[in-house]
């Protein structure tokens, strides 16, 4: 079963594409959540942006628990994240605001 999109307004998606594809690049989702708080599609990224993020730390957490001979799951993690990352960049660009798999219904903003 898929993921709803939601839609919004072509000219926030078009004003707030980069903010958008911003929220997916590390610690640069602050960026649309301080410098584009008035576009409902930018927060939207940004807090996949945020949960992205979370789950990020916590993998290199789990990571660096695990004994050694077991980090290596924690690496495969973070390449899920990646991929992830890049699915967001790509919705964001594509105008699309589509939850990340897996994590994305896990932080969403009010409206």
């Amino acid at each position: 079963m898929s993921d709803p999109e939601i839609v919004y307004d072509s000219r926030d998606i078009e004003d707030n594409r980069v903010m958008a594809i911003l929220a997916y690049i590390w610690i640069l989702f602050l960026v649309p959540l301080l410098a584009a708080k008035q576009s409902r599609y930018a927060r939207y990224h940004a807090y996949q942006g945020v949960t992205l993020f979370i789950t990020w730390i916590a993998v290199q957490v789990v990571g660096w628990i695990l004994p050694y001979n077991l980090s290596g799951l924690a690496t495969i993690a973070s390449l899920g994240l990646l991929v992830l990352a890049v699915i967001g960049i790509v919705n964001a660009y594509n105008g699309k605001a589509k939850p990340l798999p897996l994590i994305g219904k896990l932080l969403e903003p009010k409206s």
